[in-house]
């Protein structure tokens, strides 16, 4: 990630990060990664398979009870940056819990890896480490509308 990390923000209750958030049926993505690591870019493509884009290269965080939540920055909501095309208006989810972060700086090595989580604003998150992923815009699509099977399963 470029600048502050999310680690830098573990203890606060609120925080703006240089982040990229899509929603899913109310289940939101928060992609990070340094400048030009493709979170817009991933961003686009969920949004081309239905998702709606909560906000671009600015996230607002504000916990809220026992989860995080994410919204844009005042100044950039409903647009997004495509590099060479410029910024777009796009359709936007609004406040949306983070279910996940993506990680697109860091490469999963396991092919089904153990659950990750990483602290965002005092709040456990599930983690991926996304970098390299083939079709990940698909996979998050899914992830974030079905959930994913206990790595444990057929055992449990």
């Amino acid at each position: 990630m470029s600048g502050q990390s999310l680690s830098d923000f573990q203890h606060q209750d609120s925080a703006i990060l240089h982040a990229t958030c899509v929603a899913v049926e109310g289940q939101g993505a928060l992609i990070v990664g340094r400048s030009g690591a493709g979170k817009s870019a991933l961003a686009l493509r969920m949004m081309s398979l239905g998702a709606k884009l909560v906000a671009d290269d600015r996230v607002s965080l504000q916990r809220a009870d026992d989860k995080v939540v994410a919204d844009a920055a005042p100044n950039l909501c409903g647009l997004i940056e495509v590099r060479g095309v410029g910024l777009l208006r796009a359709e936007t989810a609004g406040q949306t819990p983070v279910s996940y972060v993506v990680d697109l700086d860091k490469t999963e090595t396991a092919r089904l890896p153990e659950p990750k989580t990483i602290d965002v604003l005092r709040q456990s998150v599930p983690l991926l480490r996304a970098a390299g992923i083939p079709n990940l815009a698909e996979a998050l699509m899914q992830l974030l509308k079905m959930g994913r099977v206990d790595p444990e399963w057929p055992s449990t």
